[in-house]
Protein backbone atom coordinates (compact mmCIF):
# COMPACT_ATOMS: atom_id res chain seq x y z
CA UNK A 1 0.00 0.00 0.00
CA UNK A 2 1.32 3.45 -0.92
CA UNK A 3 1.80 5.96 1.92
CA UNK A 4 -1.27 8.21 2.07
CA UNK A 5 -2.66 11.16 3.93
CA UNK A 6 -5.64 10.66 6.23
CA UNK A 7 -8.38 11.74 3.78
CA UNK A 8 -6.97 9.64 0.93
CA UNK A 9 -6.73 6.62 3.23
CA UNK A 10 -10.29 7.03 4.44
CA UNK A 11 -11.68 7.42 0.91
CA UNK A 12 -9.81 4.33 -0.30
CA UNK A 13 -10.93 2.29 2.71
CA UNK A 14 -14.59 3.29 2.27
CA UNK A 15 -14.43 1.99 -1.33
CA UNK A 16 -12.68 -1.29 -0.40
CA UNK A 17 -13.73 -4.53 -2.10
CA UNK A 18 -10.77 -6.73 -1.07
CA UNK A 19 -12.92 -9.47 0.49
CA UNK A 20 -16.49 -10.79 0.35
CA UNK A 21 -17.59 -8.71 3.38
CA UNK A 22 -18.07 -5.83 0.92
CA UNK A 23 -21.07 -7.72 -0.52
CA UNK A 24 -23.00 -7.87 2.75
CA UNK A 25 -22.01 -4.62 4.50
CA UNK A 26 -24.18 -1.53 4.79
CA UNK A 27 -21.19 0.74 5.47
CA UNK A 28 -17.46 0.49 5.99
CA UNK A 29 -16.58 1.34 9.59
CA UNK A 30 -13.31 3.25 9.15
CA UNK A 31 -12.96 4.31 12.77
CA UNK A 32 -13.57 7.39 14.87
CA UNK A 33 -11.64 9.83 16.99
CA UNK A 34 -8.56 12.00 16.72
CA UNK A 35 -6.05 11.20 13.95
CA UNK A 36 -3.37 12.62 16.27
CA UNK A 37 -4.33 10.38 19.22
CA UNK A 38 -1.59 8.85 21.32
CA UNK A 39 -3.95 6.02 22.32
CA UNK A 40 -5.48 3.63 19.78
CA UNK A 41 -8.27 1.24 20.80
CA UNK A 42 -8.78 -1.72 18.46
CA UNK A 43 -11.76 -4.07 18.42
CA UNK A 44 -12.53 -7.11 16.31
CA UNK A 45 -15.12 -5.83 13.85
CA UNK A 46 -18.37 -3.93 13.48
CA UNK A 47 -21.69 -5.28 14.69
CA UNK A 48 -25.15 -4.47 13.35
CA UNK A 49 -25.44 -0.96 14.86
CA UNK A 50 -21.91 -0.10 13.72
CA UNK A 51 -22.69 -1.35 10.19
CA UNK A 52 -25.84 0.81 10.14
CA UNK A 53 -24.14 3.99 11.45
CA UNK A 54 -20.64 3.57 9.99
CA UNK A 55 -19.03 4.13 13.41
CA UNK A 56 -17.30 1.69 15.78
CA UNK A 57 -18.73 0.74 19.16
CA UNK A 58 -22.09 2.56 18.97
CA UNK A 59 -24.35 -0.23 20.27
CA UNK A 60 -24.76 -1.40 23.87
CA UNK A 61 -21.11 -2.46 24.11
CA UNK A 62 -20.05 0.96 22.83
CA UNK A 63 -22.13 2.66 25.50
CA UNK A 64 -20.35 0.56 28.14
CA UNK A 65 -16.98 1.35 26.55
CA UNK A 66 -17.80 5.06 26.78
CA UNK A 67 -18.50 4.70 30.53
CA UNK A 68 -15.08 3.11 31.07
CA UNK A 69 -13.40 5.75 28.91
CA UNK A 70 -15.09 8.57 30.83
CA UNK A 71 -13.87 7.18 34.15
CA UNK A 72 -10.26 7.68 32.97
CA UNK A 73 -10.92 10.98 31.15
CA UNK A 74 -10.77 9.61 27.60
CA UNK A 75 -13.17 10.54 24.84
CA UNK A 76 -13.62 9.25 21.31
CA UNK A 77 -14.30 12.86 20.27
CA UNK A 78 -11.12 14.33 21.77
CA UNK A 79 -8.13 12.22 22.67
CA UNK A 80 -8.28 8.64 21.36
CA UNK A 81 -8.94 6.80 18.10
CA UNK A 82 -11.09 3.65 17.89
CA UNK A 83 -10.75 1.20 15.00
CA UNK A 84 -11.33 -2.48 14.27
CA UNK A 85 -9.34 -5.36 12.80
CA UNK A 86 -11.95 -5.66 10.02
CA UNK A 87 -13.83 -2.64 8.74
CA UNK A 88 -16.98 -4.45 7.56
CA UNK A 89 -19.48 -6.46 9.58
CA UNK A 90 -19.18 -10.23 9.28
CA UNK A 91 -22.65 -11.70 8.60
CA UNK A 92 -24.48 -12.66 11.78
CA UNK A 93 -21.67 -11.11 13.85
CA UNK A 94 -19.52 -14.21 13.35
CA UNK A 95 -15.77 -13.98 13.95
CA UNK A 96 -13.93 -12.56 10.93
CA UNK A 97 -12.37 -15.30 8.80
CA UNK A 98 -8.56 -15.37 8.53
CA UNK A 99 -8.69 -14.25 4.88
CA UNK A 100 -11.00 -11.34 5.82
CA UNK A 101 -8.59 -10.24 8.55
CA UNK A 102 -5.63 -10.50 6.17
CA UNK A 103 -7.44 -8.46 3.49
CA UNK A 104 -8.33 -5.75 6.01
CA UNK A 105 -5.17 -5.51 8.14
CA UNK A 106 -3.36 -3.16 5.69
CA UNK A 107 -6.03 -0.52 6.44
CA UNK A 108 -5.35 -0.77 10.18
CA UNK A 109 -1.58 -0.76 9.59
CA UNK A 110 -1.90 2.41 7.51
CA UNK A 111 -4.06 4.04 10.20
CA UNK A 112 -1.39 3.06 12.73
CA UNK A 113 1.41 4.53 10.61
CA UNK A 114 -0.45 7.85 10.27
CA UNK A 115 -1.61 8.08 13.89
CA UNK A 116 1.67 6.81 15.42
CA UNK A 117 0.10 5.91 18.79
CA UNK A 118 2.17 5.38 21.89
CA UNK A 119 -0.39 2.94 23.35
CA UNK A 120 -2.62 0.32 21.72
CA UNK A 121 -5.50 -1.18 23.71
CA UNK A 122 -6.98 -4.36 22.23
CA UNK A 123 -10.65 -4.80 23.04
CA UNK A 124 -11.12 -8.54 23.41
CA UNK A 125 -9.37 -11.79 22.53
CA UNK A 126 -9.45 -11.61 18.73
CA UNK A 127 -7.88 -8.16 18.54
CA UNK A 128 -5.24 -9.23 21.09
CA UNK A 129 -4.46 -12.40 19.13
CA UNK A 130 -4.01 -10.42 15.90
CA UNK A 131 -2.04 -7.51 17.38
CA UNK A 132 -0.16 -8.83 20.43
CA UNK A 133 0.34 -12.58 19.87
CA UNK A 134 -1.60 -15.46 18.28
CA UNK A 135 -2.06 -17.45 21.51
CA UNK A 136 -3.12 -14.50 23.69
CA UNK A 137 -5.32 -15.79 26.54
CA UNK A 138 -7.60 -12.86 27.40
CA UNK A 139 -8.73 -14.07 30.83
CA UNK A 140 -5.18 -14.84 31.92
CA UNK A 141 -3.28 -11.98 30.27
CA UNK A 142 -5.65 -8.98 30.16
CA UNK A 143 -4.13 -5.90 31.72
CA UNK A 144 -0.53 -6.99 31.15
CA UNK A 145 1.70 -4.74 29.05
CA UNK A 146 3.94 -5.62 26.11
CA UNK A 147 6.26 -3.13 24.41
CA UNK A 148 6.97 -3.52 20.69
CA UNK A 149 9.06 -0.97 18.77
CA UNK A 150 8.35 1.76 21.32
CA UNK A 151 4.58 1.14 21.39
CA UNK A 152 2.95 -0.14 24.57
CA UNK A 153 0.19 -2.72 24.04
CA UNK A 154 -2.36 -4.26 26.35
CA UNK A 155 -5.74 -5.94 26.09
CA UNK A 156 -8.88 -5.74 28.13
CA UNK A 157 -12.11 -7.68 28.09
CA UNK A 158 -14.41 -6.81 25.21
CA UNK A 159 -17.36 -4.67 26.33
CA UNK A 160 -19.81 -7.19 24.76
CA UNK A 161 -18.28 -9.93 26.94
CA UNK A 162 -18.79 -7.71 30.00
CA UNK A 163 -22.46 -7.29 29.09
CA UNK A 164 -22.79 -11.08 28.92
CA UNK A 165 -20.86 -11.58 32.18
CA UNK A 166 -21.21 -8.46 34.39
CA UNK A 167 -19.19 -10.10 37.21
CA UNK A 168 -16.07 -9.43 35.10
CA UNK A 169 -16.61 -5.64 35.07
CA UNK A 170 -14.27 -5.04 38.05
CA UNK A 171 -11.46 -6.82 36.14
CA UNK A 172 -11.96 -4.46 33.20
CA UNK A 173 -12.08 -1.45 35.50
CA UNK A 174 -8.63 -2.39 36.86
CA UNK A 175 -7.37 -2.57 33.25
CA UNK A 176 -8.65 0.94 32.54
CA UNK A 177 -6.98 2.30 35.70
CA UNK A 178 -3.70 0.75 34.46
CA UNK A 179 -4.28 2.32 31.02
CA UNK A 180 -4.65 5.74 32.66
CA UNK A 181 -1.39 5.20 34.57
CA UNK A 182 0.43 4.15 31.37
CA UNK A 183 -0.91 7.25 29.57
CA UNK A 184 0.51 9.46 32.33
CA UNK A 185 3.82 7.61 31.98
CA UNK A 186 4.32 7.64 28.18
CA UNK A 187 1.96 10.16 26.53
CA UNK A 188 2.63 13.88 26.09
CA UNK A 189 -0.73 15.40 25.09
CA UNK A 190 -3.52 12.91 25.86
CA UNK A 191 -4.51 14.66 29.12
Amino acid sequence: MMPMDWDTLKAACLACEKCDLCKTRTQVVFGTGSPTAEVLFVGEGPGQKEDEQGLPFVGRSGQLLDVYLETIKLSRQKNIFIANIVKCRPPGNRDPLPEEREACLPWLREQFSLIRPKIIVCLGRIAAQVIIKPDYAIMKEHGTWVEKNGVWMTATLHPAALLRNPKQKPLAFEDYVAIREKIHEVCAHTY
